[in-house]
């Protein structure tokens, strides 16, 4: 909001790590009248969106859409591969880890877990020993978080992989990439992912609403012996019907829309520039934070996040304070903190339909905040920030002539 004015001026910065922006081409796709969710125009709609998302999650294998936010593609997750009793192993790398082995202990599903300080990633070499010595196999999925949206922390999937593989175990794979799908590489087939969960309101550039679960062959055999109850959420409901291009219930007509559109504009930009724009943000981001004198909580740089990045604000400032400052004078949102440093850090998010200039004004109205709410800081922030762009941008000026 501009000073002294009644009324918020201009645009409003979204810089939360979801949902985010949802681009013009989008909106307009789903402004269109409803159409008959059984009928032929419809089937032809969903087939082309169940094709397409293939795409994003790099798999030849079924991709169910769910009518539903992520946390619902997770419930979907364990419903359809576990049942009661069984064992799962989490690492708990954050507050959505954490919900993920909460909905699975009141499934009757047992958490076996790994914790952290939610400042790391998974570490695969943890994971591997855990795996190790369930002598009986006793564990039935590993539970990973590829993204953890609450500290921005990247976990490396592939190398999980290989953990799992080393160890001879014979555990599904399950993985949520709510907040790195469509934002950074992630290869369902080719990492050995059983269920890949994600969500549409981040990378995908689309409303909260959406959600999917890839699914490998072996999920699809697990979900054949699963005793844990299922009827909004079933597989086998789902693809047996959307074979043809329909769904057991109303599906969300217009967001199938958006989600098309989304993923044609995707492929437009191409998925390495997509991935490579993201961590350009994320790169610049981290610069100006350090060159700020504050710290990322993301403490091992193996672990940062292209989508989000966590800043720790000194001992005595509170960073809800901040937040609501930053929101009431420059109309900008951040991401809220949780867990063991509840108050002390904010989040600033870069992903999804989010270009350079958008993030220069978001670090602006940061190192702005960071001056006018009085907190120990370096100026500068924006400036590297803006210096990393450019140098980036010399080299490759420099081939191409």
């Amino acid at each position: 909001m501009t000073k002294n004015s009644s009324r918020p001026i201009g645009r409003h910065f979204l810089h939360i790590p979801g949902p985010t922006p949802v681009p013009d081409r989008v909106l307009r796709a789903m402004d269109t009248p409803i159409i008959d969710h059984r009928g032929p125009e419809f089937s032809k709609l969903a087939k082309r969106a169940l094709e397409s998302i293939k795409t994003i999650f790099k798999t030849t294998n079924p991709v169910i859409i769910y009518t539903a936010t992520g946390t619902g593609a997770w419930e979907a997750a364990l419903v359809n591969t576990l049942s009661a009793g069984d064992k799962v192993l989490i690492v708990e790398t954050g507050q959505f880890a954490l919900q993920w082995k909460t909905m699975a202990t009141k499934y009757g599903i047992v958490p076996e877990v790994i914790p952290t300080d939610w400042r790391i990633g998974a570490d695969p070499a943890a994971i591997e020993a855990k795996l190790r010595a369930d002598k009986n196999h006793e564990i039935k999925a590993v539970c990973i978080l590829h993204n953890e949206t609450a500290t921005g922390c990247l976990s490396p999937i592939a190398e999980i992989r290989k953990a799992i593989d080393s160890a001879k175990h014979p555990a599904l794979f399950l993985v949520d990439t709510i907040s790195s799908l469509a934002s950074a590489d992630y290869k369902h087939d080719e990492w050995g992912v059983d269920v890949t969960v994600g969500g549409a309101q981040k990378g995908l550039m689309l409303p909260p609403g959406m959600s999917f679960n890839a699914v490998s062959d072996k999920a699809l055999a697990a979900s054949k012996t699963s005793k844990l109850p299922k009827s909004f959420w079933s597989w086998e409901d789902m693809l047996a019907i959307n074979k043809n291009g329909f769904f057991p219930y109303t599906p969300a007509t217009q967001m199938l829309h958006g989600l098309v559109m989304a993923i044609d504009m995707l492929h437009e930009e191409g998925l390495e520039n997509v991935f490579a724009r993201h961590n350009l943000l994320a790169e610049a981001t981290r610069r100006a934070v350090t060159t700020w004198g504050l710290e990322i909580i993301c403490r091992d740089s193996k672990y940062y996040s292209p989508t989000v990045t966590g800043v720790l604000l000194p001992e005595g400032h509170n960073a809800d304070a901040f937040r609501n400052l930053a929101l009431e004078r420059f109309n900008i949102s951040y991401g809220a903190s949780f867990g063991p440093l509840v108050g002390r850090y904010f989040r600033i998010g870069h992903l999804g339909d989010t270009n350079e200039l958008m993030l220069m004004g978001a670090l602006a109205a940061t190192e702005m905040t960071l001056g006018i709410a009085g907190i120990p800081h370096k100026k500068g922030g924006v400036q590297a920030a803006m210096d990393y762009i450019v140098s980036t941008e010399k080299p490759a000026r420099a081939a191409a002539e």
